[in-house]
């Protein structure tokens, strides 16, 4: 759906985005991260043709954005960072303004109720825009964004200056809408991203330095799974069960965590997922497992290990990294 290749952007002698490709398969909700000046921002307005990129393309649904900008500008909805409302309009002025101003075509009335049912703003919709809290002020930004069914979405910081309620609320309306959108958020809320994306994208000094999936970055890190396992039954006999299980190359007990049964440090062989061979074999032995932990690297960790690791590579910028390809490397 989204396909960005060659990318570069250059302002001067300052290279902002450094030659990166990648592609968001329809349906796939994308989390876009970096800190702040690695090229995001940049990236995410090449995308949307708000900037022209200095070499390089990006098509949206096979249109280049730049060969043939109108026809692929109708396929986004885009929602900046800070949106922009006219806060002397009502909700249903500015979404009428933006309906015409965007030339859509689908019958006024019905798709503009709909959208506003799918964002919950309805109570919200005869109110002056400068009366809205922030979190009804994004979801009418939201709202604008979603105006002509655009089936792709990119989304700037959608939660920023959010309360807790606010954050949660939006993040389940985005939930919803990649249900049958490709979506592509940038957002410095790591948790946002585990809760939300099924995929990561970070990009660090212009390039990127690792495409993944959320769960396996750690692995990208630590080149390994770790487990802790609380198990009843004896220690020396647990031990033995967890090491014959195939797939594990580290098992031991690390404290007496209640009476009968001790927590385990259990680590399996690179891309290997022990949890089912390892439930099997302590069931037919008479262990139950009374709790199960992942010990691997939070998305937070794993983001700041990325980043230091270009930051000490050579010239600074390192080539991008998917998960099988840290492991060839012993990343």
């Amino acid at each position: 759906m989204i396909e960005v290749k060659n990318l570069t952007k250059r302002y001067g002698n300052k290279l902002a985005v450094n030659n990166i490709s990648f592609v968001v398969n329809e349906g796939e909700i994308l989390g876009f991260l970096g800190p702040n000046g690695a090229g995001k921002t940049t990236t995410m307005n090449i995308i949307t043709g708000y900037l022209s990129s200095t070499e390089g393309s990006v098509k949206i649904d096979g249109i280049d954005i730049l060969e043939n900008p109108n026809e692929a500008k109708k396929k986004i909805g885009y929602l900046p960072e800070h949106p922009p409302l006219y806060m002397d309009m009502t909700v249903k002025e500015y979404l009428n303004f933006a309906y015409e101003l965007k030339g859509v075509t689908l019958k006024r009335e019905a798709h503009i109720k709909e959208i506003c049912e799918l964002v919950k703003i309805t109570d919200v919709y005869n109110r002056m825009i400068k009366n809205l809290s922030k979190g009804y002020r994004q979801r009418v930004g939201l709202a604008q964004a979603l105006l002509g069914n655009p089936p792709v979405l990119i989304l700037d910081e959608p939660t920023v200056g959010l309360d807790p309620k606010q954050i949660i609320e939006i993040r389940n309306v985005i939930k919803d809408l990649g249900k049958n959108r490709t979506i592509i958020l940038s957002t410095h809320i790591l948790q946002e991203v585990e809760a939300i994306c099924e995929r990561v994208l970070v990009i660090n000094e212009g390039k990127i330095i690792a495409d993944d999936k959320p769960e396996n970055l750690s692995a990208l890190i630590t080149g390994r799974h770790k487990l802790s396992v609380r198990i009843a039954g004896p220690r020396d006999a647990v031990r033995r069960v967890l090491r014959s299980v195939d797939g594990v190359q580290y098992a031991e007990p690390s404290v007496y965590a209640e009476e009968g049964a001790y927590d385990y440090i259990v680590e399996a062989r690179p891309n290997v997922d022990i949890r089912k061979p390892m439930f099997t074999a302590l069931a037919r032995a008479g262990y139950p497992i009374l709790q199960l932990k992942n010990m691997d690297l939070s998305l937070e960790e794993v983001f700041i290990k990325l980043v230091e690791s270009n930051k000490k590579g050579s010239g600074g910028a390192r080539p991008q990294k998917t998960l099988a390809g840290a492991r060839k490397e012993g990343f």
